[in-house]
């Protein structure tokens, strides 16, 4: 999310200290995102083996 608040006049944009903007790199290192995405992908695998193996 971009940052939007402004900056106090005496400071520039190269200022020591403040933080970068985050991606979605860090949206991924959430846990609750991580654990609903691995249920996903174990329900999609548990489809596909059982396409390919019982079917």
């Amino acid at each position: 999310m971009l940052d939007t608040t402004r900056l106090d006049p005496t400071e520039s944009d190269a200022a020591p200290g403040r933080e970068e903007p985050r991606g979605c790199l860090f949206a991924l290192s959430q846990p609750p995102l991580m654990i609903f995405l691995a249920v996903i992908g174990c329900l999609l695998l548990m489809g596909a083996l059982h396409d390919l193996l019982l079917l």
